[in-house]
C-alpha cells in the first residue's frame, strides 16, 4: 500500500518564505528586552495610534523609483506585542501610469530603548492593486511584507516615525514573482 503524499504547488511555497523571515524578525528580539524597566503608568492596556507617511518605493517591475504616501494604524500593547493595518498608495513620478496600492495586516513587536526611542519589527500579509504601462492592464495579487523601524516620541500624543523600511514580495505576480523595497517617514498621533 503506497502512502498518500501531497506536495504543496511552488507557486504556494514562495510566499511562505518571506513570511516565515518576518515571523523570525519578530521573535529575535524577546529575550534582549527582557530586563528594561516598564514604567508603572504603562504597565497595562493598550495604545492605539494613527499616522500618515511620505514614501520612497523601489520597484523590481521596469526597476521604476515611486513615491507615495502611506497610512497605518498601530494597536501596540505595552507588553511589546501588536497589530498594524497599512494602506500605501504609490501613486507619482511613475512612468507610464505605473501605480500601484497595496492594503495589508499583520503582527508587530517593539521594544523601548529608552523612553523616547522605540524601535520595532513587523510581517504583514495582504493584497496589491498594481496598474500596468499605459492603463493597459490592472491586477490584484498576494503581498507578503517584513519591516522595521524607529519611532521617537516627542510627546505624550505624538511621535516622529524616524523611518520605516519594507520588502514587499509579491510572489503570483503576472511575470514572476516582483519585489519591492521601500523607505517611509512621518508621524503618528496617540487616538487612547
Amino acid at each position: 500500500m503506497h502512502a498518500f503524499r501531497h506536495e504543496m504547488p511552488l507557486q504556494l511555497r514562495r510566499p511562505l518564505v518571506p513570511a516565515i523571515l518576518a515571523a523570525a524578525m519578530l521573535l529575535a528580539g524577546t529575550d534582549a528586552a527582557h530586563a528594561q524597566v516598564v514604567y508603572s503608568g504603562e504597565r497595562d492596556g493598550a495604545l492605539i495610534t494613527v499616522g500618515a507617511l511620505g514614501s520612497a518605493q523601489a520597484l523590481q517591475f521596469g526597476d521604476r523609483k515611486l513615491i507615495g504616501l502611506t497610512g497605518f494604524v498601530d494597536a501596540d500593547t505595552h507588553g511589546r506585542f501588536g497589530l498594524e493595518a497599512e494602506g500605501r498608495w504609490v501613486e507619482w513620478h511613475e512612468a507610464a501610469n505605473v501605480h500601484l496600492e497595496t492594503y495589508s495586516i499583520g503582527g508587530h513587536y517593539h521594544f523601548d530603548l529608552s523612553r523616547r526611542w522605540r524601535p520595532y519589527a513587523k510581517g504583514l500579509i495582504g493584497f496589491g492593486d498594481f496598474n500596468f504601462p499605459y492603463n493597459l492592464a490592472t491586477g490584484r495579487y498576494l503581498v507578503v511584507t517584513a519591516g522595521a523601524g524607529l519611532d521617537l516620541r516627542l510627546s505624550s500624543r505624538i511621535y516622529f516615525r524616524a523611518v520605516d523600511i519594507e520588502y514587499q514580495n509579491w510572489p503570483q505576480f503576472t511575470y514572476g514573482a516582483m519585489t519591492s523595497a521601500t523607505a517611509s517617514s512621518g508621524f503618528k498621533i496617540k487616538v487612547f
